[in-house]
């Protein structure tokens, strides 16, 4: 009895010392164009904003550490569809065509059209058409493409920021942005140019998609997410780049 009462001791402490499993990390992606409040990027490390913020709340949320990730535009679906990230988040499916699984919408932001003072104000969106609307490369807008249609005249730059700078700067008279982003650079003084009311152009709630080679379920990141907006986490979050 003795004799297999110290095997087990033996064969509980050999467990004991082997090291425990590695728990994956949580992956997310984020377009290298993306800006503050956004996302700061170095290289391919997203180092502050809103989506590193999300990132670690939802991870924390989820018992796994993150790793954020910034990739050009065109790879993103690619890599979630291969299994090389778990989510994108503060999308659309209209943006993002592929076998996602898509998070509830949780993250509110307004899709506006800026005019410089200098410029007459639209008092709607037909006004605007066949002027010419700064825009970022490779984003949609498809409430202004369906009001506007073949009178959608794009301007197009690589980022938010050159967007804001092109308005600045004279070169159209309108752009496109977010509501959130342009009250972030305003509120810092990175951008003071006088200008027209805001027209909203569409109210927008992001949601996160999930690649279907994640071995994080949907509903697992449904709960993490429910639990960030009903801690009011989501909202001090986001209280931080306004």
């Amino acid at each position: 009895m003795w004799r297999w009462r110290g095997l087990w001791t033996l064969l509980g402490a050999a467990c004991l010392a082997l090291p425990a499993a590695a728990v994956t990390p949580l992956i997310m992606v984020v377009d290298t164009s993306a800006v503050m409040p956004e996302a700061r990027i170095t290289g391919s490390r997203v180092i502050e904003g809103l989506h590193a913020d999300l990132g670690a709340a939802l991870a924390s949320r989820l018992g796994r550490p993150v790793d954020v990730r910034a990739l050009p535009r065109k790879r993103i679906a690619q890599a979630l569809q291969a299994g090389e990230a778990d989510l994108v988040c503060d999308y659309q499916r209209a943006w993002l065509p592929g076998p996602f699984g898509w998070s509830r919408a949780f993250i509110p932001d307004q899709t506006v059209l800026v005019t410089a003072a200098s410029t007459p104000a639209p008092e709607r969106l037909a006004a605007v058409a066949g002027q010419t609307i700064g825009t970022v490369l490779g984003y949609a807008y498809p409430e202004v493409a369906q009001a506007l249609r073949e009178d959608f005249v794009r301007d197009d730059t690589p980022d938010a920021v050159a967007n804001l700078r092109k308005l600045e700067l004279g070169r159209v008279p309108h752009i496109l942005t977010g509501r959130r982003l342009l009250e972030y650079h305003q509120r810092t003084g990175d951008f003071r140019l006088a200008l027209r009311p805001l027209l909203v152009v569409a109210e927008v709630l992001g949601q996160c998609a999930l690649s279907p080679r994640s071995d994080l379920s949907l509903a697992a990141l449904n709960t993490a997410i429910n639990g960030l907006v009903a801690s009011g986490e989501l909202t001090r979050i986001l209280g931080k780049y306004r």
